[in-house]
């Protein structure tokens, strides 16, 4: 690249070494993209984040230690202009809401980074955002709905373990009418005909993670 035009930086950070070597061997394809610096944890990428200051970083959400949100997160804390773009392999609105909220300007699939990482990271890089239509369309259509409470999330969470609700009230100190009270209130707003239901509604849609 010329003086005037230096390389986009890039950070990434995923526990996966493979999808890391994958990325770099797409990235070095790219004449005005060059790859600084990588971290396997969230952790790692504050601070390779801190020493390199990439204009574009790209990070996993689900990673030993530290994960991608709170790493989001405590970037942006100290460096509130950081470009960041998720890489997941997870759809749900929920998780991608959560990412953008942190700090994320961008959402990419993992199945999807050979077609479309380099024209994402060129876009946010000029300033755009960057979230797949099937993602926009599934936050947009659940943007009125009623979240879970913070308790409603602990009982689906225990629900999804297999646990009963006599199990649920002791775990959570509770009685099993409040546990029978939550999961009512769980199946409306997710619009779930059953317990079951409920916790593949809530997996699909990144509300409680696998």
């Amino acid at each position: 690249m010329s003086a005037g035009n230096p390389a986009i930086r890039i950070l990434i950070a995923d526990d996966h070494p493979l999808l890391r070597e994958g990325v770099a061997a797409v990235l070095e394809q790219e004449p005005d993209i060059e790859l600084v610096a990588e971290a396997s944890d969230g952790l790692e990428a504050v601070e390779q984040f801190r020493h390199h200051r990439p204009d574009v970083t790209l990070m996993d959400l689900e990673m030993p230690g530290m994960g991608g949100i709170e790493a989001i997160q405590a970037i942006r804390k100290e460096f509130e202009h950081a470009v960041i773009m998720v890489l997941t392999t997870y759809k749900g609105d929920a998780q991608a809401l959560r990412a953008l909220k942190a700090g994320a300007k961008g959402y990419m699939l993992k199945s999807a980074v050979r077609k479309e990482l380099v024209d994402s990271i060129r876009l946010l890089h000029a300033g755009k955002r960057c979230i797949p239509a099937e993602i926009a369309t599934e936050i947009a259509s659940h943007a009125v709905d009623d979240a879970l409470t913070l308790r409603e999330m602990a009982v689906l969470k225990c629900v999804a373990a297999g646990q009963s609700n006599k199990v649920i009230a002791r775990e959570l100190s509770i009685s099993e009418d409040t546990v029978k009270v939550h999961m009512k209130s769980i199946l409306s707003k997710l619009d779930a005909r059953a317990r079951t239901h409920a916790v593949t509604i809530a997996l699909r849609r990144g509300i409680i993670g696998p």
